[in-house]
Order: C-alpha cells, then sequence, then structure tokens
C-alpha cells in the first residue's frame, strides 16, 4: 500500500462556507478516482492555533496509483478552484505502508 498524507494551511480569513465546500470536493474525489482505496478528510479541530486547517490521508495500491490521483483532472480542478487560491501553506508526505 502507498500513502498520501497532505495538510492545508488555509488563509485565516477563508470563510467557513469555503471550506465546507472544499471538504465536500475532497469527499467526492473517491468516487471519481477509482485508483484510491481509502480516502479521510478533515476540518482541524481548532485545539492549537498553529495548526492546519483540513487534513487528507489518502491511500492505494502502489505509487502508480497514487500517480493518477495526482495527475487526475477532477484532484487538479479541487487544486486550482478550491485551494490555491486560498492556500497560506502545505505540508505533504508520501510513503509505502506495510499491509497488516
Amino acid at each position: 500500500m502507498f500513502r498520501h498524507v497532505v495538510l492545508l494551511h488555509l488563509h485565516d480569513d477563508t470563510p467557513d462556507d469555503a471550506v465546507e465546500e472544499l471538504l465536500d470536493e475532497l469527499r467526492r474525489l473517491p468516487g471519481r478516482i477509482p485508483e484510491i482505496r481509502s480516502y479521510v478528510v478533515g476540518r482541524d479541530a481548532g485545539l492549537a492555533a498553529d495548526n492546519a486547517t483540513v487534513a487528507v490521508v489518502a491511500d492505494f495500491d502502489d505509487e502508480a496509483g497514487y500517480l493518477v490521483y495526482r495527475d487526475h483532472a477532477a484532484h487538479l480542478d479541487v487544486i486550482t478552484r478550491l485551494i490555491r487560491p486560498r492556500l497560506a501553506d502545505r505540508a505533504a508526505v508520501q510513503h509505502p505502508v506495510d499491509r497488516p
């Protein structure tokens, strides 16, 4: 298995409805990209001031599946329309995961 983890820090002035729209669109991606095996999206609970706004943990069979997701038109559309205009900072990592 191959995992992609991303933390999105949105600008502080990002309206709640814009964050919710982003979450909704991200949650639709598994239905559009069959290579996604697991996809968990969450908004920060607000327990620490310096946390990211949104987290995504996505699992794929392998690196090739991740690359399909990374370059998929539906994913790129979400990035272009809903993430980039409000993005203050981003951190990500991709790594293999041992299967139990």
